[in-house]
């Protein structure tokens, strides 16, 4: 099995990469993050993740980064405890938000559960929440994902961070009030917003009703965007779609 990160000459080789790629493909445009106020909870309890696939253990050939739209994920979830920090307002309201960071594999294939002893400590998870609003989810993407891609969960949260800082985002609110809104015209106003990416390496995710659900930008094993593949890409660019505001 592949992993990104073996000993501590890689791990510099794995940063200057990453830094490298950045640099070129986004140059030193501003950063523009979480589009609404968040606030760190004082105190984070790491919950315990239970395995819920095969252990699967490919070559890793390239990565998907997801971002869903946080207004569709907390329509209907507002008063339910566990979705409380994310969805009931009183954490800050959130647009985007990191799903996680996935290594792809070749054929149609990716890695997931390698198996790892480590798990992330309450200080890792922290600094993390106003990117991922939930403890859970950061875990168990660490555990399902990240561990098939390096040995420390830092490593795999610090290279997240990256990239969600290296991204501008679009205006969701302003395609949310265009009637004729598709899946083309989602991919087309990210691209306005980081003209280094082109619309083949954009996956859209629709529900079933046309909602958008989540945006995933597919990079290539050295952290530049590289062309999804069909399974990745989602609808064709003339699928009609429709973005939920929030209450």
């Amino acid at each position: 099995m592949a992993r990104l990160i073996r000993k501590s000459s890689t791990k510099m080789r794995f940063g200057a990469l990453i830094g490298a790629a950045l640099s070129f493909a986004f140059g030193s445009a501003p950063v523009m993050a979480q589009a609404y106020q968040c606030s760190a909870p004082s105190r984070i309890s790491v919950p315990n993740i239970k395995q819920d696939g095969k252990t699967r253990r490919l070559p890793v050939s390239g990565y998907t980064f997801a971002l869903s739209w946080s207004p569709d994920f907390c329509r209907g979830r507002e008063a339910r405890p566990a979705m409380k920090r994310q969805c009931s307002g009183d954490y800050g309201r959130f647009g985007f938000v990191v799903h996680g960071l996935w290594p792809e594999g070749r054929g149609g294939g990716w890695p997931q559960w390698c198996n790892t002893a480590r798990r992330p400590t309450p200080a890792e998870i922290r600094p993390q929440m106003c990117m991922s609003p939930s403890a859970y989810l950061l875990t168990k993407q660490w555990a399902k994902h990240g561990s098939c891609m390096t040995r420390r969960p830092a490593t795999y949260f610090k290279v997240s961070r990256i990239l969600w800082d290296s991204l501008q985002l679009p205006n969701m609110d302003k395609l949310s009030r265009d009637d004729a809104l598709n899946a083309g015209m989602v991919r087309a106003a990210f691209i306005r917003a980081n003209p280094a990416w082109k619309a083949n390496q954009i996956g859209v995710k629709l529900d079933r009703g046309g909602w958008f659900e989540e945006v995933r930008l597919c990079y290539g094993k050295n952290f530049m965007p590289a062309r999804c593949t069909s399974r990745q890409l989602g609808p064709r660019d003339s699928v009609k779609a429709k973005v939920w505001r929030g209450l």
